[in-house]
């Protein structure tokens, strides 16, 4: 009997969210909804959140209290991950990152250079509202990424790990209590792109192949690093790659260009993060954000172990539900379009009525807004298009 309760005594200080998972009943209710998803759970709830806004100016002018709680005002669920960070997301992770600092005055217009190193054009006194004009980009050739931003990259900075403890022990909690820990990090090419620019990327992958190999290197050794100091106190349920590698008509470098310069940075990360994890049996989610046409690039990064993939642009051809039945085993998130919410709640019900129904039955999808939310949607189509998704949604 004293040995039988040690055994259990033994079992409860390990399910501590790091060594093995908690039990289903000390979860969050959200990380309930965010693992049944994960696990494609036929007729389970979907998960109620949001891609992201682009619209609150014009909601707040429509009636949308300034200080309204978005999560309830939206009856959204509280997050049912913790995202590690440090890793950039559409930027490079720089330490330290590029001064911003206007650098040319156009008249009506300025040129900024902004935290990435990138010389931006904007409206005169205006950084949001509209799609920004890159002009140049720091990586112009071996001599720009020497000098000015390969020590941005810097693995041992110690700047990087400097609120580490504090990090560390608010995902522990977040781990006790069920929750998706994901280091979250930019991808290759989104990286790639910021530093050299989506032109310019593609003659340097046929005139200088060494640099391109050089700066991903760098990603690689960075991801690594903070990854490996991370997985020194806890165990990671997901890695989460910003992408952003098509457009619509599919991606923006060719496959070759992917399998050469893409596919063993992120083969090798992958399997460094899963020979380090404390709990050996913890299956570790790989997921895609992408905009545009992504059908074609679904297989590459099944190669790589994706189980996720997000936000399916429809407006690119995308249709969720096709991809349910082609994808069985894959997990999604998005596919929602925002141009459907900016027209009728009639055309909104027809909308939701295609998607919700088939893809609940069917488990492992998320519902969001396509990319954020714009303008153009307004305040009351957008709270009749959360209406109908907790009606169908459970």
């Amino acid at each position: 009997m004293e040995e039988s309760r040690n055994d259990a005594s033994d079992r409860n200080r390990t399910q501590d969210g790091v060594h093995a998972l908690v039990p289903r009943e000390q979860m969050t209710a959200a990380a309930v909804k965010l693992r049944d998803t994960y696990a494609i759970t036929p007729g389970a709830p979907f998960l109620k959140r949001e891609f992201g806004y682009y619209c609150l100016e014009a909601w707040y002018e429509q009636g949308l209290p300034k200080d309204a709680d978005l999560a309830a005002f939206f009856d959204y669920d509280p997050a049912g991950n913790y995202n590690l960070g440090q890793l950039g997301w559409c930027e490079a992770a720089f330490v330290p990152a590029f001064e911003v600092e206007v650098v040319e005055d156009r008249g009506d217009y300025e040129v900024e250079r902004d935290v990435a190193g990138r010389h931006v054009l904007y409206f005169k006194g205006r950084r949001n509202g509209f799609m920004p004009e890159y002009v140049e980009h720091p990586v112009k050739n071996r001599q720009t990424w020497e000098d000015d931003v390969k020590w941005r990259l810097d693995p041992a900075s110690a700047e990087r790990y400097a609120d580490l403890d504090v990090r560390v022990e608010q995902a522990k909690r977040e781990a006790s209590h069920g929750m998706i820990v994901v280091q979250n990090l930019i991808g290759g090419y989104m990286y790639l792109r910021s530093l050299i620019g989506p032109a310019d990327l593609l003659y340097l992958f046929c005139e200088a192949p060494d640099l391109i190999h050089d700066c991903m290197q760098a990603w690689f050794a960075l991801a690594d690093a903070v990854i490996a100091r991370h997985q020194e106190h806890l165990t990671i349920d997901e890695i989460f790659f910003a992408e952003d590698i098509c457009y619509n008509r599919g991606p923006l470098i060719s496959p070759d260009m992917m399998r050469e310069f893409l596919l063993p940075y992120y083969q090798q990360l992958i399997e460094n993060l899963k020979a380090r994890q404390i709990d050996k049996q913890r299956h570790v989610y790989v997921q895609i954000d992408t905009d545009g046409f992504a059908y074609p690039v679904i297989p590459f990064y099944r190669e790589i172990g994706m189980d996720v993939m997000s936000p399916f642009e429809v407006a690119a051809g995308c249709d969720v539900v096709e991809i349910g039945k082609q994808y069985p085993d894959l997990v999604i998130s998005g596919g929602i379009d925002k141009r459907v919410l900016a027209t009728t709640k009639d055309e909104i019900d027809k909308h939701v009525e295609y998607i919700l129904p088939a893809m609940r039955k069917r488990g492992g999808y998320t519902p969001t807004c396509d990319h954020g939310v714009p303008a153009e949607v307004s305040l009351d189509n957008y709270l009749h298009y959360r209406k109908r998704c907790v009606e169908l949604g459970g």
